[in-house]
């Protein structure tokens, strides 16, 4: 359910607002996105995809888990990354608050595998009422102001397909979205996110970049949810399948 945070008090929403907006089942995004200020060893995200950090996480990813293959180390770092930015995000967004996600204005911390330990916000979010049930609106700046960038740093980098990388922010917006939902309905499309994934454009106008990354089958009299492009986890050693979410039908059995 979407967190309930008291309006009336729009400072809320500021430097001190983010753990307010991130309590009960979601309180573990605070520790996943927090001011910079608050986030130790971090450096802006500029530098870090501009300046080798990037490459040299990836490097480090591989070593510390054997990964041999660049596109599947790239593609797993991703998952963790877009998890961290996209889940947090819009379950502030649910909760009425629009976070700054400007990612020249952004910092990371790693772990010590180099993968991504924690996000870090100039500032606070703002109070923005209505519309937190438009997926397709407010989207946009996380895709126009944050994902853009890192899908073309992923291919350049990483070597891996823009639509992959698209993919792998998508099942996670899917699953924030899904989980967020004020309102199951008990008979009908129970599916919040769709139109995320069947409308070719975004509320200003602009081609829809996850346009077909998830679609929901019938199987086995049970509904899944699948995705378009695999990830890419099955070349990693000891990495499990994703089941029944993979694009691959021979490796959801994995």
């Amino acid at each position: 359910m979407t967190v309930a945070v008291n309006h009336e008090d729009k400072a809320a929403f500021g430097p001190a607002g983010l753990k307010a907006v991130f309590a009960g089942e979601h309180a573990w995004c605070g520790e996943k996105m927090m001011l910079s200020a608050e986030l130790d060893d971090a450096i802006p995200l500029t530098d870090f995809f501009g300046s080798g950090g990037f490459s040299a996480a990836l490097d480090a990813y591989a070593a510390a888990h054997g990964g041999t293959d660049r596109r599947a180390v790239a593609s797993m770092w991703s998952l963790y990354y877009f998890s961290i930015l996209t889940i947090p995000y819009i379950v502030a967004r649910r909760a009425d608050c629009a976070l700054p996600i400007a990612m020249q204005n952004m910092t990371i911390a790693l772990a010590e595998d180099g993968l991504p330990r924690a996000l870090g916000l100039a500032r606070g979010g703002d109070w923005s009422e209505g519309q937190n049930d438009d997926l397709l609106a407010f989207v946009v700046p996380l895709v126009t102001q944050h994902i853009s960038e890192v899908v073309a740093q992923l291919k350049a980098q990483g070597g891996i397909a823009p639509k992959l990388a698209w993919n792998n922010a998508a099942v996670y917006i899917d699953y924030a979205f899904n989980a967020t939902d004020r309102e199951r309905p008990a008979h009908g499309d129970a599916w919040a996110s769709r139109t995320l994934f069947s409308q070719p454009q975004l509320r200003d106008g602009s081609p829809n970049p996850f346009l077909g990354c998830l679609r929901h089958e019938v199987e086995g009299g049970e509904t899944v949810c699948r995705r378009k492009v695999c990830c890419l986890r099955y070349l990693l050693p000891g990495i499990p399948s994703c089941g029944e979410l993979c694009a691959l039908p021979n490796q959801r059995k994995q």
